[in-house]
């Protein structure tokens, strides 16, 4: 089986890592832990960075800093991993999804504009599977309405727009080091910011916010996000070598699109959809444009040539989860709901060779055509 991620970590990776053992520092009170902060922020251009638990860890630290109240609202979009809606509904605000592009998998902005009303407090804008959504035209909006922006660029770490990293843009930026991003710890993840106020917030809450006269009364509930020192030893060789990963993921997901770009009824995004926005192919992403043959159908024939898939993001709107707590959702979501039914994605790691993607792109394209497509 071809399997969808194949990590590569180097030697010298390795080397840091048990470096770091064989000094004794482990846990999160470890030099490494501060250099690889440190080198994360230089590369992203951020003031202040620290080192949390998860992804997931640093959405929730950041939509508690802001101190969200009962009945605000966050923008989110309605196609992402569930965490983003989570960690608003954990603050006991609203999260209001956006419906996507069908193309380019972000949130469309004139819905994110036509959504905006007093109770909006917050934006969480995530650049999905590979574009980098439009964050200037964004940024531009939360600074005429005096509005929060996360930037949630956990999928694309390395990455620019307009020549600025990813994660420059939001007044709090996030990261995920999870196993299957451009670079990992295993989990982890990054929370960066230029606001002094919001730096001591996010060590406090990720921190157990501990007193400062006396360290065991807790002036706050938080949480232990803590980041560890081995975590980060891993992380901090993979990090100098973020232009070679890069360039490894683009040259995939060009080679798979050069490999399927002629098949009528199969979407494969493209290398560019204009100057400023490129494709980072965190994941080679198909989608189905006959409506009679589903992505799942499509993946069980792949399956049967020995590739491994997985399904697009399940939308928010259509999750069980949601509807034990009766959200009330603005919709409609035609695009995301599509995408859902009909997108999938295949093998794309920094260990996929050309070889195994001429054989998938094959394997493809065999199946389209025994399929009608």
């Amino acid at each position: 089986m071809i399997p969808v991620n194949k990590f590569k970590l180097t030697t010298e990776d390795k080397k840091l890592a048990i470096k770091a053992l064989n000094k004794n520092w482990i846990s999160s009170a470890g030099p490494e832990v501060k250099l690889f902060e440190n080198k994360f922020k230089k590369l992203i251009g951020k003031k202040y960075c620290s080192s949390v638990s998860s992804g997931t860890a640093a959405l929730e630290i950041a939509l508690k800093i802001i101190n969200l109240k009962k009945g605000d609202e966050v923008i989110i979009p309605n196609f992402t991993i569930i965490s983003s809606a989570i960690a608003v509904i954990k603050q006991g605000a609203k999260p209001i999804p956006i419906d996507c592009d069908l193309y380019n998998w972000n949130m469309k902005i004139d819905l994110i504009e036509k959504n905006i009303n007093k109770k909006t407090k917050a934006i969480i804008a995530t650049h999905i599977y590979g574009y980098p959504i439009e964050i200037d035209k964004i940024k531009k909006i939360c600074k005429k309405k005096n509005i929060i922006l996360i930037e949630d660029a956990a999928e694309v770490l390395g990455h620019k727009y307009k020549g600025k990293h990813c994660g420059y843009f939001g007044d709090i930026s996030i990261f995920s080091l999870y196993a299957n991003k451009h670079i990992t710890t295993g989990e982890g993840g990054m929370i960066l910011t230029n606001n002094p106020k919001f730096k001591k917030k996010i060590f406090d809450y990720k921190n157990l916010c501990f007193g400062e006269k006396n360290r065991f009364n807790h002036y706050d509930i938080g949480w232990n996000y803590r980041y560890t020192n081995l975590q980060a030893a891993l992380g901090i060789n993979q990090l100098k070598r973020i232009k070679k990963i890069i360039k490894k993921k683009k040259d995939i997901g060009k080679y798979y699109y050069e490999n399927l770009k002629n098949l009528p009824n199969i979407y494969i995004q493209k290398p560019y959809l204009s100057k400023n926005i490129e494709n980072i192919y965190w994941v080679v992403g198909l989608l189905i444009k006959n409506k009679k043959i589903s992505a799942e159908k499509f993946r069980r024939e792949l399956k049967k040539y020995g590739v491994e898939t997985r399904a697009f993001f399940w939308p928010m709107h259509l999750q069980t989860a949601f509807k034990k707590i009766k959200i009330k959702f603005r919709g409609p979501y035609k695009n995301s709901e599509y995408l859902s039914k009909y997108g999938f994605y295949v093998p794309s790691g920094l260990e996929t060779t050309k070889k195994e993607v001429r054989f998938i792109a094959n394997s493809i394209k065999k199946i389209a055509n025994k399929l009608g497509l």
